[in-house]
Parts: C-alpha cells; sequence; structure tokens
C-alpha cells in the first residue's frame, strides 16, 4: 500500500512525531514525506498521515487546508499539543481535526501527544505572574509548560511508531 506522510511543525514536535510514524513503514511504498507546504504525489497514495500541531484547540491552519484536499483518502492524523495530557483532550483534537476532511475521506485512524511549547509562552506566563502573582490561571499554565518540557518523550516516539504500523495494517484490512 503506497502512503504518503506530511505535517506542519512549528516547533519540531510534529516533525519528530512524522519521523518516528515512518520508521517501521516500507520505505519503497512511501510517495511523499514533507511538510504540508511541499507534498506532492498525493494522488498516488493509498493513504495519507496528515500531522499537525494544535493552535488554540484547533489543528493548524496550513494542517486544516491541507486536509480539505484529501478527497477519496484514506487518512490517519496525527499531532502534538502543549496542553491537555490526556487522551480525552487529545480525542477531542483529533475528533476537531477530522472535521476539515471531505466526506469522501475515511478516517482510519489517530495520534496524539504533549509536545514542548515555545520559550514565548513561558515568559508570557511568568510576566503574568509577575504582574499578579495570584494569578492561578497563569500558575497553572506555567506548570503545563514545566510539564510539556520532554515531550514528546522516548514513550511518546514509541507509540508514534506503534500508530504507524498499526494504521497501515487498518488501511490494508
Amino acid at each position: 500500500m503506497k502512503y504518503a506522510i506530511v505535517y506542519d511543525s512549528r516547533t519540531g514536535n510534529t516533525e519528530l512525531l512524522a519521523r518516528a510514524v515512518k520508521q517501521d513503514l516500507p520505505s519503497a511504498d512511501c510517495v511523499c514525506f514533507s511538510t504540508v507546504e511541499k507534498a506532492h504525489g498525493i494522488a498516488l497514495a493509498d493513504l495519507v498521515f496528515v500531522g499537525f500541531w494544535v493552535d488554540k484547540g484547533e489543528c493548524s491552519a496550513k494542517a486544516a487546508a491541507f486536509l480539505q484536499t484529501l478527497h477519496h483518502k484514506k487518512t490517519a492524523l496525527f499531532g502534538t499539543c502543549g496542553f491537555g495530557a490526556s487522551n480525552a483532550y487529545f480525542a477531542d483534537r483529533l475528533a476537531t481535526a477530522a472535521h476539515h476532511l471531505p466526506d469522501t475521506a475515511r478516517l482510519i485512524d489517530g495520534f496524539m501527544c504533549q509536545g514542548k511549547m515555545p520559550q514565548a509562552a513561558k515568559y508570557r506566563y511568568e510576566a503574568a505572574l509577575k504582574e499578579d502573582p495570584q494569578d492561578t490561571q497563569a500558575a497553572d499554565m506555567l506548570e503545563n509548560f514545566h510539564a510539556a518540557e520532554g515531550h514528546p518523550d522516548f514513550g511518546d516516539i514509541k507509540a508514534a511508531i506503534a500508530f504507524g504500523a498499526e494504521t497501515l495494517k487498518k488501511a490494508e484490512a
């Protein structure tokens, strides 16, 4: 089965997952491995893996636009987000991204994990706490920032590798 892996990565987290997804897949069957802006040969793919980062609860705009082009394609979604290190939150982000797929596309599976955030986010949270040390929301966000720093971690990468292999088997069935 021919496949493509395309992704939009702001900080490198999603690109790392894209490389992990590809790791155990047959390289001869890969028709494209690239960013969404440089995607090519998608018409040749039976299965398209699409990776994205989460921006304000939604998949990135570039990934959303790309998803809308996947008419009659088997698809799999994967991504990273700085917040919500819970399976329920991840499932919601995948469902939100899936809404960008055309009705003719077939969603096979999805995978999400936490990813580190840009340093600018940390500085915003610290500034908010400096301005108001009682700001519990800023304190919670800073705590989450630190929890996300080590992600994607070894477990996340291992899970992404398994996701790629399992999704290919599901798409072939």
